[in-house]
């Protein structure tokens, strides 16, 4: 149930503001962020050890941010999947989806910004959709933009609704961060960091931003790490924490 948090105001100095917040089994192995490929040089980002890719990878000469999270429909046959962690580096690097074979992942959402821009593709095995993300706050989640693609009965659907109408609100209604380049974390992201820091729930509370479920067998899942971007004429700011809610986790990328 990872979660996408994106803030669009044009007349800002920073006009993007980015959140991703990764879900994942969290004895799954990834190293945080950095200049991970060879191939592409200037990208920053945490990469997941598993498939080598990431799950949010920024591109700072840009500046350009882009973050997948899992979508719903039709799985890719097995034999032929390719990791959905290419995406985001990708677009990072290129600004565009370009030519693929989206027959070989798995179903995606996958958000591209930069300053003037923010753009949504979600794939669901079937069909490619692109829209624009326009002025105004929007939440992704892995039922989709607001959780447009919801099912009744289906528990993981409903948890995504609760935590769309916990947080989404509580976000409009305090003062949307514009991080200075200079700025220690708490004023730079300001009245939306108690937010990020899970606003107090119990991470297995079935609104919680950051949940933490123990699934039995040894099998733990939960939000592994945080990641603030913001985006303006100045360049990007990158801040990122693998421990949100627990003190002074948080730290500088750039």
């Amino acid at each position: 149930m990872c979660t996408a948090i994106i803030s669009v105001e044009p007349s800002s100095p920073v006009p993007v503001v980015v959140v991703g917040v990764r879900d994942e089994f969290v004895a799954r192995e990834w190293t945080g962020p950095g200049r991970h490929w060879p191939e592409r040089p200037t990208l920053v980002g945490g990469r997941d050890l598993r498939a080598g890719g990431t799950w949010l990878a920024v591109e700072p000469d840009a500046p350009r941010v882009a973050v997948v999270l899992n979508g719903r429909g039709r799985m890719a046959p097995e034999a032929a999947r390719a990791s959905r962690g290419e995406l985001p580096l990708r677009v990072a690097a290129d600004g565009k989806l370009g030519a693929l074979d989206l027959a070989v992942f798995d179903p995606f959402h996958l958000v591209g910004a930069e300053p003037d821009r923010v753009w949504l593709w979600s794939w669901d095995g079937e069909t490619l959709t692109e829209r624009e993300l326009r002025a105004g706050l929007h939440m992704i989640v892995n039922s989709g933009l607001e959780g447009e693609g919801q099912q009744e009965g289906e528990t993981e659907d409903a948890y995504m609704a609760a935590r769309l109408a916990y947080f989404r609100p509580r976000f409009a209604a305090v003062p949307r961060p514009e991080p200075g380049p200079d700025e220690p974390v708490e004023r730079a992201w300001g009245a939306w960091l108690p937010l990020l820091n899970g606003d107090g729930l119990p991470r297995a509370d079935h609104r919680a931003l950051l949940p933490l479920l123990d699934l039995g067998d040894g099998r733990v899942w939960g939000t592994t790490s945080v990641s603030l971007i913001a985006l303006g004429s100045g360049g990007v700011r990158y801040d990122f924490s693998a421990a949100p809610g627990e003190g002074d986790a948080w730290s500088r990328v750039r």
